[in-house]
């Protein structure tokens, strides 16, 4: 079973009539609409990213058969040759801060990656993508700094708030996991304009209907 995680970038897009379901799971409950793929909002109730509960997030999605994740993440691009406006469909990641996980009263280990089948159907279905780079996440809700901003750019091309703990927690139960990253704006002191949500809003609202395409290929494809 498909499943699909969405964020800021699916915050104006048009969505698939599914039905609202509260799972229970060990960690929490979780919201997901559900029908011929399960879609989860990840800032449902309008939490920000430091308080979104990952674990529940991940295990509803599991109790329910997904086997398979596509997560659409708004990312900052930090690489000018990455223009806001890019797609980029990421093949590492890496963290500067805490990835929760399911294992707290045991020991257990994951290899962490994004799955590489579901890379290179991404860049098959939404051709016009980057295809590779490193996505970096940080804490939020802040943004990053100027100096984390260039510290950041020597490692990774995009940066986020969640994509690298919804991809741990996916690996530790079981599903494969792979994200499509739009790019709303260069990261803090990258770019001219002083950067705000709401510029990152914007720039997510009027990419909205290429958002319902990409989304729409992908349930075609995998659902």
């Amino acid at each position: 079973m498909l499943g699909i995680i969405g964020g800021t970038s699916l915050l104006f897009a048009d969505l698939p009539a599914l039905e609202k379901t509260i799972v229970p799971t060990p960690y929490g409950k979780a919201e997901v609409h559900t029908g011929e793929f399960a879609l989860l909002l990840r800032h449902q109730h309008n939490l920000p990213p430091h308080r979104i509960n990952y674990p529940a997030c991940l295990a509803a999605l599991a109790v329910l058969g997904v086997d398979e994740i596509i997560a659409f993440g708004s990312a900052g691009s930090l690489k000018q040759e990455i223009p806001p406006g890019s797609i980029v469909i990421p093949t590492d990641f890496l963290s500067v801060t805490d990835i929760p996980s399911i294992h707290e009263c045991s020991i257990g280990h994951v290899r962490p990656e994004l799955d590489g089948d579901l890379v290179r159907t991404l860049a098959e279905l939404v051709p016009d993508a980057r295809t590779g780079g490193v996505y970096a996440q940080t804490r939020g809700p802040r943004i990053e700094t100027v100096a984390e901003v260039r510290a950041l750019a020597r490692a990774a091309d995009i940066v986020g708030m969640t994509v690298a703990s919804e991809a741990t927690l996916a690996l530790e139960l079981g599903m494969r996991f792979a994200a499509v990253c739009t790019v709303d704006n260069y990261a803090n002191g990258l770019g001219e304009e002083t950067l705000t949500y709401e510029h990152i809003l914007a720039t997510s609202r009027a990419n909205c209907r290429r958002t319902e395409i990409i989304l729409e290929k992908i349930v075609e494809r995998l659902a």
